[in-house]
């Protein structure tokens, strides 16, 4: 016996303290990862909206050249 209770009893409630810090491990490595995709999927949308931009005003700028 550990702390007057038996000992499956002392493992079980540890298991229980370990699992919700591996949880919580994980929740901020899921986390991390999504702010990455995040953030990549921005960079890829704001290099679509350069390229259109640039190609809108080669247009303008072909249409008042004419």
């Amino acid at each position: 016996m550990l702390f007057g209770m038996p000992i499956w009893v002392f493992f079980c409630i540890l298991f229980i303290f370990i699992s919700g810090y591996m949880a919580i491990r994980a929740i901020r490595a899921e986390h991390h990862l999504e702010q990455q995709y995040i953030e990549k999927e921005g960079q890829v949308y704001l290099a679509r909206m350069y390229e259109e931009r640039e190609q809108r005003e080669k247009k303008e700028k072909a249409m008042m050249s004419e």
